[in-house]
């Protein structure tokens, strides 16, 4: 349509060639739908999205169930930046744990929903476990803290099952913080998956009733399963227990240790370093050690081989008497109770039913080592902490004597014979 004025007819936009215009809309198009931004004005949303309902309800028993199951939020929830395509490294994918499987599970975005569903599908008469870790957020990244759990089943007899317990990191001695708990159901092998809170402490179920091996797995690549060469520890359960037994998480390696580095401590001792954790019941005879000085293959006495502790309490001097008089001038503070205490610091002050591991031993030797000497040391039947023994081997260096400058400076002016004085003229 034109508009007429003054006998000549004048466009109401001037037209643009068809590429142009196409370009020009495709531009605008991309530009719109980039990003989505709240509506200007009002008061800024700060809280987390919220859930208001789950499909289907937990507890629920649904024989030839095929639908997904449906975590529904009071508001859009965001996709995040990766993908989720099945390989468990999607940014929903990674806050689903899914059992009893060993797959990966099958994590949609629907706007307000987070759906789920088995790769393989859902099996009759199993108990299913969904848990929804904390991290979900909206679409102005505030994020949600709290975990769900759907439990239900396909035919199975309600689950009534619950394991409480707690897993410890053996190398520190210290609570491990969301470890990964696994109850494999026996004897079907079927893997129950959770995450510890970051106490280290777990309440698992409910589960179905049977006899069960309970793993707490250090989960290094935080994909929510139980790999290989990863650390932990196990205890199998009877059908009627629920308390678990401390689980002291430690690496399980198949092949013994070997000796990684051998340093001086002082003129009679030497630090022997291991390439993994050994097993701190195990006492070394000084006959198992064997210290060879080069390049003779003379065999040096041995003394002792022990942890730090232990050649601590023999050769260090115990430390100096503590001023009583100059305690009763500090006041001491009075420790909260217990309930006004966070759950995490909690943690840190419960005391370990056993101490850290170690990867290093102190050898003691009778005679001084010689300065710039390179000796030899062989450890026997040293034995990691599930048990593999291996023989190991490797170099000492001594470093050299260090000369003092100043001194040697002073000593070589002294013994330089005098000039004698040239004679005056008369």
């Amino acid at each position: 349509m034109r508009r007429v004025r003054q006998g000549r007819r004048v466009p109401l936009v001037r037209a643009l060639p068809a590429p142009a215009a196409l370009a020009a809309f495709a531009a605008s198009a991309a530009f719109a739908c980039a990003k989505i931004e709240p509506p200007p004005g009002g008061p800024r949303d700060l809280l987390p999205p919220g859930l208001i309902a789950t499909v289907p309800e937990s507890l629920a028993v649904l024989p030839d169930y095929s639908g997904d199951v449906e975590f529904i939020f009071n508001e859009t929830v965001s996709e995040g930046n990766s993908p989720n395509m099945g390989l468990g490294t999607g940014d929903l994918e990674r806050l689903v744990i899914l059992s009893p499987t060993t797959k990966n599970a099958k994590v949609s975005w629907k706007r307000s929903r987070v759906t789920v569903r088995p790769a393989e599908g859902w099996k009759p008469n199993r108990v299913y476990r969904v848990q929804l870790l904390p991290g979900v957020m909206d679409l102005r990244r505030n994020r949600d803290d709290s975990t769900r759990v759907v439990t239900f089943t396909t035919g199975a007899p309600l689950p009534t099952r619950h394991f409480t317990g707690m897993v410890w990191d053996w190398a520190t001695a210290r609570p491990l913080r969301l470890a990964l708990v696994v109850a494999v159901l026996l004897p079907d092998s079927l893997p129950y998956r959770m995450l510890a809170d970051s106490s280290g402490r777990f309440d698992f179920g409910p589960l179905p009733s049977g006899e069960y091996l309970v793993y707490g797995v250090v989960d290094q690549n935080h994909n929510n399963q139980f790999d290989r060469r990863e650390a932990f520890d196990s205890v199998r359960m009877a059908p009627d227990g629920s308390a678990v037994p401390e689980l002291w998480v430690f690496p399980h390696d198949s092949q013994g240790p070997h000796l990684t580095r051998a340093a001086v401590n002082d003129s009679l001792s030497a630090t022997l370093t291991f390439n993994q954790p050994l097993d701190p019941r195990q006492r070394f005879s000084p006959d198992a050690v064997h210290v060879l000085l080069l390049p003779d293959s003379t065999r040096v006495a041995v003394a002792s081989l022990l942890p730090k502790e232990e050649y601590d309490s023999l050769y260090k001097p115990p430390p100096p008497p503590v001023d009583s008089a100059a305690l009763k001038k500090v006041p001491v503070p009075v420790p909260p109770p217990p309930s006004k205490i966070p759950t995490a610091a909690r943690a840190d002050t419960v005391r370990p039913a056993r101490a850290p591991l170690y990867t290093a031993l102190y050898v003691r030797v009778g005679e001084a080592w010689h300065p710039g000497a390179t000796y030899v040391v062989e450890v026997d039947s040293v034995r990691n902490v599930n048990g593999a023994v291996a023989n190991t081997r490797g170099p000492l260096e001594i470093p050299k004597a260090k000369v003092d400058t100043a001194a040697a400076l002073s000593d070589s002016s002294k013994s330089k014979p005098t000039k004698p004085a040239k004679p005056t003229a008369q």
